[in-house]
């Protein structure tokens, strides 16, 4: 087992990264394809939306370079490219809840 201390900031990339595969947004950010403004479920009038979660592409190339994100369409464009979550990803956030 590697034994990796993550920032905050890094494992909440890894959690997004795990809800579904990130792609790049204007601003040097990354989130899920046709990211929208939601709502809370107990909202009942929709008031208070919930932010978009994201991830920088700094945070992105330093999860990457850890092993625990890849690229998923080796043919594209390296800027363009989605990125998923690996399976030491996977693995690296269930030892460490």
């Amino acid at each position: 087992m590697i034994k990796l201390e993550l920032t905050p900031v890094q494992i909440r990339g890894l959690k997004l990264a795990k809800e579904g595969n990130l792609f790049p947004q204007p601003a040097k950010k990354w989130t899920h394809q046709n990211a929208t403004v939601t709502y809370a479920k107990t909202d009942r009038f929709q008031e208070r939306p919930q932010k978009i979660k994201f991830l920088t592409t700094t945070t992105l190339n330093e999860l990457e370079e850890f092993g625990l994100l890849e690229r998923t369409h080796l043919e594209d464009d390296v800027a363009n490219d989605p990125r998923g979550i690996t399976m030491a990803g996977k693995m690296w956030l269930m030892a460490n809840k």
